[in-house]
């Protein structure tokens, strides 16, 4: 009898546990341009979110700049600090989660990778514009989108529209850099 009820319970709690998990997660950047509000989907893209999560809750995000900014596609972050020097990804490679149905829409919140689908770690990007061509296709792998902006997608188009230029070897640099002040995960975890 107490076996029963212990498998019962446990039961019980794996499936809250489980049911956790698949809620959505909220995280707040404070950048010099204003405050961006992102709801990541732990159920599409359960290790993207997992590896977004830890980045930001090792404070990763804290201090680094908007590097790369192309007005009418993206803004991306999560690798360079206002001198381009890189801050290195502690974490391994997420595999690719771009099969989970979300699109890359004005707004949806993706993994920036290299040519291997499978190369994710800490860069990030915020689509300015619907860019479907990042989609996953038959002849494309895609990028994953993990969440979305639920606020500040007014300051997503002003860090979209400064000016850009080449930096050293990287090109699409805002001239005046777009600081990442901090990223926290907001609300109930």
């Amino acid at each position: 009898m107490k076996q029963t009820i212990f498998a019962i319970l446990l039961a019980m709690t794996t499936l809250f546990a489980q049911a956790d998990d698949s809620k959505p997660v909220q995280v707040l950047f404070n950048t010099d341009m204003g405050d961006i509000k992102l709801e990541l989907y732990p159920d599409k893209a359960p290790k993207s979110v997992a590896n977004f999560s830890n980045y930001v809750k090792a404070k990763h995000y804290d201090g680094l700049v908007f590097h790369r900014v192309i007005k009418g596609f993206m803004i991306q972050a999560g690798g360079f600090n206002e001198y381009m020097s890189p801050r290195e990804p502690t974490g391994r490679p997420v595999r690719n989660e771009s099969y989970n149905g979300l699109k890359n829409v004005r707004g949806s919140v993706a993994m920036a990778r290299t040519s291997d689908p499978d190369s994710a770690m800490a860069q990030f990007f915020i689509n300015s514009v619907d860019n479907s061509f990042l989609d996953r296709d038959g002849q494309n792998a895609g990028y994953a989108v993990f969440g979305k902006v639920i606020e500040g997608m007014d300051v997503v188009d002003k860090i979209s529209n400064v000016p850009t230029g080449q930096v050293g070897p990287f090109g699409d640099v805002p001239r005046t850099a777009v600081h990442i002040i901090s990223a926290q995960i907001v609300g109930a975890e």
